[in-house]
């Protein structure tokens, strides 16, 4: 009697024991979430904002937000997991290919989500989803690196190209974001894709106002800016990449940028460079398009281009008009290059998918007029 008596109440003590634990354990998670929350925003970008009234459905269930979350956490072994040995119909490693650099095979990819936070010297990092497009066994995710760097955030806005090899694995990652966000990075990013044709994309690969769209904008010589407005909403906003400190506008005068959108473009594209689709993501409301640059001589010897990867999403009102336009690149600032520091030679990067000049139309397909 007296033995069960103690065994009772050493069972109750140990309770107790592990239910105040388990409160100061809340209460720590709770207080550093907390604290992690009242950080200031020392450097704020404009993506999670500008679109803050374009509410967008994010399914939680997928790879790539576990890809990021991973990331973020510093979980090198759960990032790891969402890939396998080799590529699934092909004797091709995975891989992930970020703005500094392209990391394959399983070891590369430990490597990079080893080096992922160091990167952006910060000590950890939050992710905000903000667009997620789901086609054609890829996902295209947009959303809102948050780093705590020296006690404050830090936000740096991205694109998160995943291919898919099953609804819950990945196979390859690309990711993209302006240069400006990632210490000591160059504006150069070599293409990332091998060329299958040294012409523009066909707009006949696109529907509705993206088929305008780039109907428009490869009109060669120069585009149509009026056809290009023709395409747009209203209201367009245009932006969300741009670096740290660009002002975000009233929606008057980013209905007025939008609609000046075309006439700057007319002065280059595409006599001078154009793009070349490589992944398109459409799921009826917004089109994400990966593309590389082919530029003309022109467009070497008048604008100093030259061919690089980048990334750019359309997304669509209830009517079919562009609402928003996103890009990210680094065209513009070639004369800032720093041949020092990138994988290729300044000679080499001039001559990757330089042509002579552009016709009209992609083809065997003529343009419309």
């Amino acid at each position: 009697m007296f033995l069960h008596q103690k065994s009772t109440y050493m069972n109750k003590i140990k309770n107790l024991l592990l239910t105040g634990m388990a409160l100061i354990l809340m209460q720590a998670c709770g207080s550093s979430t907390k604290k992690e929350a009242d950080l200031p925003v020392r450097k704020s970008c404009n993506l999670e904002r500008l679109y803050k009234d374009m509410p967008q459905n994010i399914r939680k269930d997928t790879p790539d937000l576990a890809f990021v979350n991973a990331l973020c956490a510093g979980k090198v072994d759960e990032v790891a997991a969402l890939f396998r040995e080799k590529k699934l119909f092909w004797d091709e490693r995975p891989a992930v290919d970020a703005p500094y650099g392209r990391f394959e095979g399983l070891d590369g990819i430990r490597s990079f989500a080893e080096g992922f936070l160091t990167k952006f010297k910060a000590t950890s990092a939050t992710f905000t989803p903000v667009f997620q497009t789901i086609g054609g066994g890829r996902i295209a995710l947009e959303g809102v690196f948050k780093f705590v760097v020296d006690g404050a955030i830090e936000e740096v806005p991205f694109f998160v190209i995943t291919d898919l090899r099953t609804p819950s694995l990945l196979e390859e990652v690309r990711m993209y974001t302006h240069y400006s966000f990632v210490p000591g990075l160059t504006p150069y990013r070599k293409p990332i894709f091998k060329p299958a044709h040294y012409e523009m994309g066909d707009p006949g690969l696109l529907t509705g106002a993206m088929r305008a769209y780039y109907e428009a904008l490869h009109h060669a010589p120069y585009c149509n800016p009026d056809k290009i407005h023709a395409a747009f909403a209203d209201e367009c906003i245009v932006g969300g990449y741009d670096p740290w400190g660009t002002p975000i506008l009233s929606k008057e005068e980013m209905s007025k940028n939008a609609h000046k959108f075309g006439y700057g473009l007319a002065t280059y594209i595409p006599a001078c460079v154009g793009m070349r689709y490589e992944t398109i993501i459409d799921d009826g409301k917004t089109c994400v398009i990966e593309w590389c640059h082919i530029v003309s001589k022109q467009g070497q010897q008048e604008r100093n281009r030259i061919a690089m990867s980048g990334c750019s999403a359309y997304t669509r009102n209830d009517e079919g008009y562009l609402c928003s336009v996103r890009i990210s690149d680094y065209a513009g600032h070639e004369g800032e290059i720093d041949w020092t520091k990138t994988e290729v030679s300044r000679e080499e990067a001039y001559s990757i998918n330089l042509v002579d000049e552009f016709h009209g139309g992609c083809g065997m397909k003529e343009q419309k007029d």
